[in-house]
């Protein structure tokens, strides 16, 4: 039970680097054209479509991401509680 724990806890880091790297990306002119920006949308985009369908852009400013990415934390928590509880 600890490995598959182990396993879902790094999944999820490395997607939360990911999403702030793909996020980052934004600010660089023509930076999510590139190869890795390619590769990141492809991760990162299904995961954050459907918060941007719910949450408009605040003018310029989209903070879906940023929604997205607690949303994330709190799956990370909410693991990590379950583990304990089971454990």
């Amino acid at each position: 039970m600890a490995l598959v724990f182990t396993v879902l806890q790094k999944i999820i880091e490395i997607y939360s680097w990911a999403l702030i790297i793909y996020i980052l990306m934004s600010w660089f002119p023509n930076a999510r054209e590139s190869s890795i920006g390619q590769i990141l949308a492809r991760i990162c985009e299904p995961y954050l479509e459907p918060f941007r369908k719910i949450i408009p852009p605040i003018g310029m400013m989209d903070i879906s991401p940023i929604v997205a990415f607690l949303v994330l934390n709190f799956a990370s928590s909410g693991l990590h509680s379950v583990y304990t509880w089971l454990a």
